[in-house]
């Protein structure tokens, strides 16, 4: 029925708006942590760590390095426990569905919030379970909205792309908080209203998404969600033997046979996944260490004058609200080819594998000149390496997801996805010894760290070059299988 249809259309359009919306404002604040830092500084978090050294012309100086180094260990931890239990939640969302995962982490989510509320500079370890958690929270709200990318079929890689896009974004939500407290607003207060907006979460979780998952391909008539507090999962236009429930839990049967999947065990052991594996953790440990540690090279650069500081945090801030914007451009490089004919006996899958060539060929590249930027003492040129890191890690997450998405069957997207993010947050790890090396045998000087960061970033070209090779072999193989025939 032309109604029915239509409610379904408008359905899946608010379910992708509020989606954005969530992911936008809420998902990846902790990203943010440079702004935050800043509030926390003043408000004299870790102060104790700070005390008065004599300078080189026997001036007293107050030295810090105790309390940015303590600031670097909570987001080093947070952002190794954001990707690491991404193994775990992505086991969870495959095995007990979008609800239950939400619940989960939207529990975590509000528990950070609220430690983060009530939390004084003479309990300064908080911050530790605080921002773990609102990182677990966060993430958990990204793998339960990347699904929706599966409604919107030919724009499935460009939905999941700007999902990430805007998961990015959201980090300017430390920089809103900053802005408000700056404008007399107690840090309470602004974690207080974030604490209450779980409500609106939760009120998507039961109208708005699936208890389960949104399979892929999308089956004819397929619906989610409640209304007035009944299902509206069986339809009275399908027959029993295709019922939605059925349809969520076995979604391939329909146009793929079980033997043409790989297993879980084979995805994990194969080319694409370790060198993609390779692709995100080397780009990832650049974007963390850069983040970790804005303030202290901040600091350095302006000779710690604050009100250069506080502007350059805020330009890297706002900086940050464009990610949902150059995030989508790497969907359309990866969905470019929907549409068009594909060559004879292309299957669906290889052309999305020729078409993400390019995607973390252009990901790789942004990554080289962002850090060599980043690794340049000069000051005014640090607005370009903000641009350049938003548009990296814009297109470097919603690559990852895209590439995941369309190299490997969707029963194990969750748990692939969240292998990959806690493999590589194990790598994310090393930038607390860097931090260190910085600050102790290189008496903050981080040249040589930044060189070995931007040679290690080339490995990163090593993925897209496997993905053409193996593109090269398939198209091989089919002309040589049509000219013996």
């Amino acid at each position: 029925m032309p109604g029915v249809v239509n409610t379904l259309v408008v359905r899946r359009y608010f379910t992708f708006a509020t989606g954005l919306v969530e992911c936008l404002c809420f998902a990846g604040a902790v990203f943010g942590w440079a702004s935050l830092e800043f509030i926390l500084k003043s408000e004299g978090y870790f102060q104790s760590l700070c005390f008065n050294t004599t300078g080189a012309n026997a001036t007293q100086v107050l030295d810090c390095s105790g309390q940015d180094e303590q600031f670097s260990l909570v987001f080093t931890i947070a952002s190794f426990m954001n990707n690491f239990l991404t193994l775990p939640n992505g086991f969870l969302f495959d095995k007990f569905g979008t609800t239950v995962a939400r619940l989960f982490g939207l529990s975590l989510y509000t528990m950070g919030t609220l430690m983060l509320a009530f939390s004084i500079p003479a309990l300064s370890n908080l911050l530790f379970p605080a921002l773990s958690s609102l990182a677990v929270g966060g993430i958990l709200l990204l793998i339960t909205n990347m699904q929706v990318g599966n409604l919107f079929g030919s724009r499935r890689s460009t939905i999941i792309t700007l999902y990430n896009g805007a998961f990015d974004s959201s980090s300017a939500l430390f920089f809103v908080i900053k802005l408000l407290y700056e404008s007399g607003i107690p840090l309470r207060a602004s974690f207080l209203f974030i604490s209450a907006c779980t409500a609106i979460h939760l009120l998507r979780t039961f109208f708005l998404l699936p208890r389960k998952s949104i399979p892929y391909p999308l089956p004819e008539g397929y619906t989610y969600g409640i209304t007035c507090g009944k299902s509206e999962s069986v339809s009275s236009e399908q027959t029993t033997e295709n019922t939605p429930s059925t349809i969520q839990e076995t979604p391939l049967e329909k146009d793929i046979s079980v033997k043409q999947e790989k297993s879980f065990r084979e995805c994990f052991l194969s080319r694409f996944f370790l060198w993609h594996l390779v692709w995100l953790s080397v780009m990832q440990l650049r974007h963390y260490l850069f983040i970790g540690n804005l303030n202290p090279m901040l600091q350095r650069l302006t000779e710690g004058e604050p009100s250069l500081v506080s502007q350059y945090i805020n330009a890297f801030a706002i900086t940050q609200l464009f990610g949902v914007l150059c995030a989508p451009w790497n969907g359309l490089i990866m969905d470019r080819h929907k549409g068009k004919p594909r060559a004879a006996g292309e299957s669906e899958q290889e052309a999305d594998l020729r078409a993400s060539v390019l995607s973390l060929s252009l990901t790789a590249l942004q990554c080289v000149l962002f850090s060599v930027c980043a690794s340049t003492p000069f000051l005014p040129l640090q607005y370009l390496t903000f641009v350049l890191q938003v548009i990296n890690r814009s297109f470097l997450y919603g690559g990852n997801a895209a590439f995941i998405s369309v190299a490997f069957p969707s029963c194990h997207f969750g748990k692939l996805y969240g292998l990959v993010m806690a493999l590589s947050a194990v790598v994310s790890l090393l930038q607390y010894p860097c931090f260190a090396l910085v600050n102790g045998p290189l008496n903050g000087d981080p040249l040589y760290v930044n060189i070995f960061l931007t040679l290690l970033s080339l490995l990163a070209f090593i993925h897209p070059l496997s993905v053409y090779l193996h593109c090269r072999t398939l198209v091989s193989k089919r002309a040589q299988s049509s000219a013996s025939s």
